[in-house]
């Protein structure tokens, strides 16, 4: 043993030789303690690293060129608990910090600082290749768990150093070079350094996938690019069958912006002077066409676009304006389109499409005549048995859409054999739909005549609704129509409004605040949250012999006394709700509605605890008792379909739980909400 050192311990701290055994963990870094270290001398159990023991107060690192890196007990936060910046995990006692709000932990700080001083010396005596961790292809539990230390890919089929003090390198990274000569940079050498300022990548214009990391930068000039935008060998020529003609690299150290995809890039461009374009590298080989969960039909990628073929130029997806002088992906049939970075941000939201003729989706329609103008005047529906005939119809508007249950207007279909009546664009629906907000991969299939609960809105319904084979979750159609991106129109005010996910302003037709996204205007301050947008322009109720129609709250002229004629109760002025100009009749909109405004009347329900088929009925004017809680059946009920049998339930007394609503009180508290994606 030497003589006793204290290194800010309250007792005197003894360096043990190597031959004695210790099962502890260093006190500074947590980590496990091996001899030769320090120990307390009272033997209260405090043990040092002769590395951490011996850490620098404070350490001009060459990660952080700005300020010197000081040595504190505690990050210096009101919660106690940092990110270390190198490693990404938490911190919650000795740490290299800078009011910068850069963090490191005493380990990394002082194994990086070692390795750019020594130049890779404190790798030479561990392992090619630790013989207790798998490098076999497929291994998850792996690559969630072991990354590179420089790159932070995962370790998984390469090989790799594997330290004692828990840093692990692919081989290809620990043998990069800490300063190099790159064509993309001639003034000065690239120094292997922390991207603590968080610079854009110049060769590839993007961050890296942790924001910041490593990467090769020259300090007085701002100049940035990632370890493999560096490492990677540019090509002269690339040729790709996406693109007719091959791309030329064009090694010049200036920016440009890419044809393909409008963003900015420099240093290195590939070019084709046939179609005189300059593209990143990357974008050399985007795909021609996709199939994508935002929109039905395949999207094509083109250079150039006229501006007069688009009557809206707006990211279906960002709600951005797509510049039609660079690449953009379009869809040939409708008039959508899409930024390039939009359409290929998410891996899992589209597939690659490398046959044209492949049809997306299949109509649910099969046309039989059509008029002289092209509308399908007679036709098929696959969910029922008769032809349909398209509008007009003398008795339409005391007529509900067997789709959305919402009243029938023009345009329609109706069925001369029987009462069925479907608004055109509830016939045309897609028999298989992809939607972005819904996880599963595969579309969702449309689906009628079943009673779900929606996972975007919560309501129940039994209209049309699409649900997914992999999970089994269900959409209603409101919720579908309504999320369909692209501009939408809302009778209460004259600009297109916009969906946003995650918007969160009062909603001007009910006052309350939604995390859930909300359909907002680019030109003004108006907003509608999903259930207000989606609410019906007219409905029936048996308050009023006429169309009760929604109405916003600029218009006070309808009740001095802002009363509502169903409950009785005070209405809130500023509130939208229901009226009828004719009988001067004011209501809540939940009183309107109800609670299961979507459950359509005289289906039939299924209820394994009663022998026949129950019909889904609402009584108006008597109320029988519910057979299982003895309470009158004032809301919807069940009624047995057997004139002779007179089982009469309350939908809540027998639906499963996983359909029950839960009651909401008229003009007050608001339904709660499933988050979009």
């Amino acid at each position: 043993m030497e003589e006793p050192l204290n290194y800010g311990h309250q007792h005197p701290l003894l360096l043990l030789n190597e031959d004695q055994l210790i099962v502890a963990d260093c006190s500074r870094c947590g980590e496990k303690v091996s001899t030769p270290c320090f120990s307390c001398a009272q033997d209260c159990g405090f043990y040092l690293h002769k590395v951490c023991a011996e850490a620098p107060l404070e350490l001009n690192h060459p990660f952080h060129h700005d300020h010197p890196l000081v040595l504190m007990e505690n990050p210096p936060y009101s919660f106690g608990v940092g990110l270390c910046n190198l490693c990404g995990l938490s911190v919650d006692n000795f740490v290299y910090h800078c009011s910068c709000k850069l963090d490191f932990h005493i380990k990394c700080a002082l194994f990086t600082f070692n390795i750019t001083e020594n130049h890779l010396k404190e790798l030479e005596h561990v392992a090619l290749q630790h013989p207790l961790i798998s490098t076999k292809s497929g291994d998850e539990e792996l690559e969630d768990v072991a990354k590179c230390f420089w790159c932070w890919e995962p370790l998984a089929n390469y090989t790799y150093f594997s330290l004692d003090c828990g840093f692990n390198l692919h081989k290809k990274c620990a043998e990069l070079s800490f300063k190099l000569n790159h064509m993309c940079h001639r003034k000065h050498p690239l120094v292997l350094q922390f991207n603590s300022e968080q610079f854009l990548c110049k060769i590839c214009g993007e961050t890296s996938g942790k924001g910041l990391g490593f990467i090769y930068g020259c300090s007085p000039c701002k100049f940035a690019a990632h370890l493999e935008c560096v490492s990677a060998a540019l090509d002269l020529v690339v040729g790709d069958k996406r693109h007719e003609h091959p791309f030329s690299l064009f090694p010049r150290g200036s920016s440009f912006i890419c044809d393909a995809c409008g963003i900015e890039g420099s240093y290195a461009s590939y070019i084709c002077c046939t179609c005189n374009i300059m593209v990143h590298k990357k974008c050399t080989s985007l795909p021609r066409i996709i199939k994508s969960k935002w929109h039905d039909h395949h999207l094509f990628h083109k250079y150039f676009l006229r501006i007069e073929d688009f009557r809206v130029l707006d990211c279906i997806m960002c709600n951005y304006e797509v510049s039609t002088d660079y690449g953009s992906y379009y869809c040939s049939e409708c008039d959508v389109i899409l930024h390039v970075k939009c359409a290929m941000k998410d891996k899992d939201s589209y597939e690659i499409v490398e046959n044209e003729d492949e049809v997306p989706n299949e109509s649910s329609i099969i046309v039989i005549e059509r008029n002289n103008a092209g509308e399908a005047t007679k036709v098929t529906h696959f969910m029922h048995m008769h032809n349909l005939m398209l509008g007009p119809f003398v008795g339409r508007y005391e007529n509900s859409c067997e789709g959305c249950m919402l009243p029938i207007t023009d345009p329609f279909y109706y069925c001369t054999e029987c009462v069925f009546f479907l608004h055109k664009e509830c016939a045309e629906l897609p028999k298989m739909k992809n939607v972005w907000h819904h996880s599963c991969r595969e579309p969702l299939a449309l689906i009628s005549y079943k009673v779900i609960r929606c996972e975007q809105c919560s309501k129940i319904s039994n209209t049309f609704g699409y649900e997914c084979s992999e999970c089994e979750r269900q959409i209603c159609l409101r919720c579908v129509i309504a999320l369909t991106p692209g501009a939408r129109t809302c009778l209460k005010h004259e600009h297109p409004l916009f969906f946003y996910r995650g918007y969160k302003r009062q909603c001007n037709a009910c006052g309350f605040t939604g995390g859930s996204g909300a359909f907002c205007c680019k030109d003004c301050n108006f907003v509608l949250d999903r259930q207000c947008f989606s609410r019906p322009i007219t409905v029936r109720h048996k308050c009023d012999e006429h169309l009760l129609s929604l109405t916003d709250h600029d218009d006070y002229s309808y009740s001095k006394n802002h009363h509502c004629d169903i409950c009785e109760k005070s209405r809130d002025p500023n509130s939208w709700f229901y009226h009828c100009a004719k009988c001067d009749t004011s209501a809540h909109v939940d009183c309107v509605l109800g609670k299961y405004p979507f459950l359509k009347l005289g289906s039939i329900y299924e209820e394994t605890s009663h022998p026949h088929p129950l019909t889904i009925v609402k009584k108006k004017y008597y109320y029988p008792d519910c057979d299982k809680c003895s309470k009158p059946c004032e809301d919807v009920a069940l009624e047995c379909s057997k004139s002779e049998c007179k089982y009469t339930v309350h939908w809540d007394c027998v639906a499963p739980r996983s359909l029950h609503w839960d009651i909401v009180a008229p003009g007050s508290a608001r339904e709660s909400f499933c988050s979009v994606m």
